[in-house]
């Protein structure tokens, strides 16, 4: 089977009062290239994504959205700092002697001053949370997977497809080549025999002009490789597997050949199909650049 690299994942989880929800979607990209936007308590596992997310991905452009809810009764606890409120006092009493002002200072004035009471966040567990995320990782990937194995599946049919019509193009270039050559011969003949009227033509230099003729437009050579190509392409897209690379590289070839048939092409049937085989290629390179 063969992964388009547009796909789409999501999973939510939801344990130990803990909400996880992610989302990834992506698109074509040479290598792979991932983003991930978390809330900054995640940060840590940040690392840990990206290798999970290995275990599914190879290519693309992938974005990836967490976001996350802890259900739970409020896991902060207030610090009481004794030392700071003490300062605060000392010198408050301080001011009130120094400019001989009442001091009116309160408990709940002084709990207000900064780093007087503070909120800490409870312990996590570290490992627990990994675990939990990964599991909303892993299944958002497997979602995120499947619908790339589905868009895949149209792909390689479509391509196949474009594949058979590139086989005919070929086909009818390999025909059509004899008969230009004999078109070839037959006309210069009847040139040759209107120029030098009832003189016999000399048979020898009618074969060698022919000779070079066809040497200039013979395109035997491409017409294998081009056969060759698309037979490898065929086979590789049955095959599956991670292939948009190796398919990319034979498009190309089979764009070089099809370039030379064309340069070659003294016919216009052969030279219309020639500029044909080019657009199908060149749609089956596109296609291909959506493959992983």
């Amino acid at each position: 089977m063969i992964k388009s690299m547009t796909g789409f994942g999501r999973c939510e989880t939801a344990e130990n009062n803990r909400k996880f929800t992610v989302e990834m979607k992506s698109v074509n990209h040479r290598y792979l290239d991932v983003n991930i936007k978390m809330p900054k308590a995640l940060g840590i596992f940040e690392s840990a994504v990206r290798t999970e997310l290995k275990n599914y991905i190879s290519r693309g452009k992938v974005d990836v959205f967490i976001t996350f809810e802890d259900l739970s009764e409020s896991r902060s606890t207030v610090r009481y700092n004794r030392e700071v409120a003490e300062e605060y006092l000392k010198y408050l009493n301080r001011m009130a002697e120094d400019f001989g002002l009442d001091n009116d200072i309160r408990v709940s004035a002084l709990s207000k001053y900064p780093d007087v009471l503070t909120m800490e966040e409870a312990d996590v567990d570290q490992e627990e949370l990994w675990t939990e995320l990964q599991k909303a990782v892993a299944g958002a990937a497997k979602m995120f997977v499947e619908t790339r194995i589905v868009e895949g599946g149209h792909l390689r049919d479509d391509l196949i497809d474009k594949l058979d019509g590139m086989g005919k193009l070929v086909d009818f270039i390999s025909e059509r080549s004899p008969e230009i050559i004999a078109e070839y011969r037959q006309k210069l003949e009847d040139r040759v025999r209107e120029l030098l009227a009832d003189t016999t033509v000399d048979e020898g230099r009618l074969l060698t002009e022919v000779t070079i003729f066809a040497d200039k437009v013979c395109v035997d050579e491409e017409i294998v490789r081009l056969r060759s190509h698309i037979e490898t392409t065929r086979n590789t897209l049955l095959g599956g597997g991670s292939i948009g690379r190796k398919l990319d590289f034979i498009a190309q070839e089979m764009n070089r050949e099809a370039n030379t048939i064309l340069s070659k092409a003294s016919d216009l049937e052969i030279s219309n199909c020639a500029i044909e085989l080019k657009t199908e290629i060149e749609k089956v390179r596109e296609q291909i650049q959506n493959i992983e």
